[in-house]
């Protein structure tokens, strides 16, 4: 029971917690991004612009964000540099689109995943894709 209390850390538990916030969290937005990848027509005409690119536009760089950056950060793949990307989305829509709505609130009425996904990624960024990931192979060669 005192190991549980430690501060002292086992190996590899940081590996293993990163390696858990990369797919948990890079997972779910990468299904974010398939849906409106999957759904483009419809979303296109009336997705939020707000960096005036046009919504097709906004659209696509979301859905790059969304859901092939996120997808590198799962495989632990240029994890820092594909972060960048999905920090940058998250914190327009938390920011910007989302600004007004309360933090939480039924179905997506509320900006808490937004802010969810923004904390775990920019810690992915900070952090990097530790041991578990297709980087940290690369990097032991």
């Amino acid at each position: 029971m005192s190991k549980f209390f430690s501060s002292k850390l086992a190996p590899n538990s940081v590996n293993t917690g990163l390696f858990i916030i990369r797919a948990i969290f890079g997972i779910f937005l990468c299904m974010h991004g398939w849906q409106k990848l999957t759904h483009f027509s419809e979303y296109a005409s009336a997705f939020p612009d707000p960096l005036h690119v046009t919504h097709p536009v906004s659209l696509g760089l979301t859905i790059f964000a969304e859901f092939f950056c996120s997808a590198l950060v799962v495989l632990g793949l240029f994890t820092r540099l594909a972060a960048v990307p999905v920090v940058i989305c998250m914190t327009i829509v938390t920011y910007v689109i989302n600004r007004h709505a309360p933090i939480t609130g039924e179905g997506s009425q509320g900006h808490e995943m937004g802010i969810l996904f923004l904390a775990a990624f920019t810690a992915i960024l900070f952090a990097g894709g530790g041991r578990f990931s297709l980087d940290g192979l690369i990097r032991k060669k």
